[in-house]
């Protein structure tokens, strides 16, 4: 349908068939209206495969029973992938099954950002860093949506904890909102342009993300440009008028009338405009409209296909985070596979992301035709104390091979949607198992199956460490090929693991007080913070090993200087120097190690990722735009530059950069400071525009009689004492400072001279 056509069914509609399509028609399906011919859609859970309940047992807490679908890596596990283009061949998985279960639009993805390890849910988010959420979440949201499949990017915002998540309000500072948790969003919104956005349960600074008018209209629709429209999670509707009218124009699930009433009743009572009601209309049937005409009759849900495509997407999840020369096994030696996940893996997170899956294969089950391999359970994963007789016939698996793979992880009742962790530890027996079998064989490896990080008490008496994490219903095969070096490893922690929980910025501040959760540490979330205080970490962000190595050189930026409104290429080569096939994340960090503004030490402002063959050299580019070099500015609440040197790192991770450049930024025409009488003498001084006008501002000034006295008896005065104190001399100040010669009409004089520059 055209917007002529829509609008003409608007026109047709009553107040109260408005208000009821603002509504769900039930837990999974919006309203239809027979009489207008307008069909009802289907929405169906994600976001890492399809849970598609079974019809007569729905539920809005996906506790029912669902149709048999492929399990795909979690959200967490995508993000190792750094693979833009991996994401998109998922999505587009995904979508097809989705065509073919004749389902609509699907929940996902979750872009939240990893404030805390602890957040029960962080297993379905991508990562503590904004630039690779977003970019993960627009290329699964890119791929879904070739195949004619809405998505529903969420949970918009600041949605980073499960404790008291439909009340608390999460308090976030202007400058953290945009640099970090509306960064996650925006990327995905703008280049990808998924069909919806859910919003979030929490308050945003005290107003509850469901009629929060200035991230529903004002950033996501006047800003970033969506054109779609916005549902509430599941239960979040606070008050349904005001969420209309600031934005919200879907309410799932169904109210079953009661909140229809109210909409009724607002217009009616002149306490919401009517045309808002005829807006969401708009907006949701332009989403009817499209789902209908782009529906696929043909598709066809393979599920064994998909499995293999699973498998595939897995490889590219599985981090390996530790291997002094163990790794890859040989398929000579005699291996004991020890642990409860070796044959029953845990591959995906609870709540209502949880897949019925097709098939799941453990790595038990992918080497049963290996003679060289044993098998001991050491623990079951629901017991927190070590089983004797568990434990003996552990060890005696493990004296009696050459290499001993020890499988743990996180219970499925340690990480789940609707609550918190309580702390970052494995169950004790896991931490005892490996410390008692690697007192018995030095050749150990560590396989960790978990949504978030744990900490790791062992860590230096394993000789390998691979990170699964939640890698869908494929990961035995895919780590069974890992391990035995059919595959090179290549994927990257898209999260930093701290080697311990207190050393979290968010520490002090997670889960909060019962109303509300400070975001004390501002821009400073994950390595932002642990590279700036420079504390020693378990593994890095971006950490990740290979069995091949690769080799960085001849890096190039195609200009020593710019502006703003330039476009800045960084190119490198990257070459495999060693045996085996293999694939590189190349990182691009951007730094500004002098300026007044507090910054990151780095922020990762691109990515890329390069299949090589052993001795293949490949030349890789960025291109970088101001927003790489650019701060929020919560004075002109705009991005601005800080002009001064940067510096364009290439790393393997946050903590092993391997090349630098400089670059020296300036700003743009389109951006200048604006400055009023709480102005500081240092903000003119470093402004190259100004200086012009600084001795007609200074003249007169009685500080300057005080640079005599500057460090009085001293051969070499530490420091210019009036320059000193003019440099956080607001201007106002000068008034004081003039003995009668300077007024304040004479101040602002000179400001609109430079303010008009």
């Amino acid at each position: 349908m055209n917007n002529k056509m829509i609008q003409e069914i608007i026109s047709q509609m009553t107040l109260e068939e408005k208000a009821s399509l603002c509504s769900g028609k039930d837990a999974w399906h919006t309203q239809d209206i027979a009489r207008l011919h307008i069909p009802s859609t289907r929405l169906s859970d994600g976001p890492h495969g399809l849970r598609k309940t079974v019809a007569g047992t729905e539920d809005n807490l996906g506790l029912a029973e669902s149709i048999e679908a492929i399990c795909f890596p979690a959200g967490c596990a995508t993000a190792a992938s750094f693979n833009r283009e991996l994401l998109i061949k998922m999505g587009e998985v995904i979508g097809n099954e989705c065509q073919a279960e004749e389902v609509d639009i699907i929940l996902g993805p979750a872009v939240n950002i990893k404030r805390s390890p602890l957040c029960g849910r962080n297993f379905e988010y991508y990562s503590e860093d904004p630039l690779l959420a977003t970019e993960m979440a627009g290329a699964l949201i890119q791929g879904i949506q070739n195949k004619n499949i809405g998505t529903s990017i969420k949970h918009f915002l600041a949605n980073n904890q499960e404790t008291r998540r439909m009340t608390v309000s999460s308090e976030v500072d202007e400058r953290a909102l945009r640099e970090i948790y509306l960064a996650a969003f925006e990327g995905a919104v703008k280049k990808s342009k998924p069909w919806t956005v859910m919003c979030a349960y929490n308050r945003i600074n005290g107003t509850y993300a469901a009629e929060n008018q200035t991230f529903l209209s004002g950033v996501l629709r006047d800003e970033w440009g969506f054109d779609g429209y916005v549902m509430s999670d599941w239960g979040a509707v606070n008050d349904r008028p005001a969420g209309l009218a600031a934005g919200l124009e879907l309410e799932m699930p169904s109210s079953y009338g009661i909140n229809d009433e109210l909409i009724v009743a607002a217009v009616q009572e002149g306490r919401l405009k009517e045309d808002a009601v005829d807006e969401a209309c708009r907006r949701i049937l332009e989403i009817v409209s499209r789902c209908q005409e782009n529906r696929d009759r043909t598709a066809v849900f393979d599920r064994s296909k998909d499995h293999a495509a699973a498998k595939e997407i897995a490889y590219e999840t599985i981090v390996l985070l530790k291997n002094d020369q163990i790794l890859p096994l040989k398929e000579t030696e005699k291996v004991a596979l020890i642990g409860h996940y070796a044959m029953t893996p845990r591959y995906q997170g609870g709540g209502s992301s949880h897949i019925n899956s097709y098939k799941v294969t453990s790595v038990l089950d992918s080497l049963k035709d290996n003679t060289m391999i044993s098998y001991a359970k050491g623990y079951d994963d629901r017991q927190e104390t070590i089983d004797e007789a568990l434990l003996a016939e552990a060890l005696q698996a493990a004296e009696a091979a050459d290499v001993a793979v020890f499988f743990a992880g996180l219970p499925d009742h340690y990480e789940s949607e609707g609550y918190d962790r309580e702390h970052m530890r494995l169950p004790a027996v896991q931490n005892e198992l490996i410390e008692k079998i690697a007192a018995v064989q030095p050749n150990i490896v560590v396989v960790l199956h978990n949504g978030s990080p744990v900490e790791m008490p062992w860590i230096g008496k394993v000789k390998g460490l691979l990170e699964t994490y939640l890698s869908g219903e494929a990961v035995g095969e895919a780590c069974a090929d890992l391990l035995y070096g059919k595959v090179c490893p290549s994927a990257r922690l898209p999260e930093t693991f701290p080697l311990r929980l207190e050393d979290n910025p968010s520490y002090l501040n997670f889960p909060g007080d019962p109303e509300r959760v400070v975001y004390q540490e501002g821009i400073f979330v994950g390595y932002r913070y642990y590279d700036k205080k420079k504390l020693p970490v378990l593994f890095p962000f971006g950490h990740g090993l290979s069995y091949t190595q690769f080799q960085y050189s001849d890096m190039k930026l195609s200009a020593a200087e710019a502006k703003d409104t330039d476009t800045i290429r960084v190119s490198i080569d990257v070459t495999n120097t060693g045996g085996m096939k293999g694939k590189e994340v190349v990182q691009l960090y951007v730094a500004k190690p002098v300026g007044m503004v507090n910054r990151p030490e780095q922020e990762l402002r691109d990515f890329t990722k390069v299949e090589l063959a052993p001795g293949e050299t490949r030349t890789v580019s960025f291109e970088l735009g101001k927003r790489a070099f650019a701060y929020w500015d919560i004075r002109q609440h705009d991005w601005c530059i800080e002009a001064g040197e940067y510096e364009i790192r290439i790393g393997k991770s946050s903590r092993d950069i391997i090349k630098t450049g400089k670059i020296k930024m300036s700003s743009g025409e389109g951006q200048k400071a604006v400055y009023g009488m709480n102005a500081t003498i240092g903000d003119i001084m470093r402004d190259e525009r100004a200086k012009p006008y600084l001795q007609e501002l200074l003249k007169d000034n009685a500080l300057t009689a005080i640079s005599d006295l500057n460090g009085a008896g001293e051969k070499e005065p530490p420091q210019d004492i009036s320059t000193a104190m003019l440099n956080d001399l607001p201007v106002r100040a000068l008034v004081s400072f003039s003995g009668g010669k300077k007024t304040f009409a004479m101040l602002q004089e000179i400001l609109d001279k430079i303010n008009a520059l």
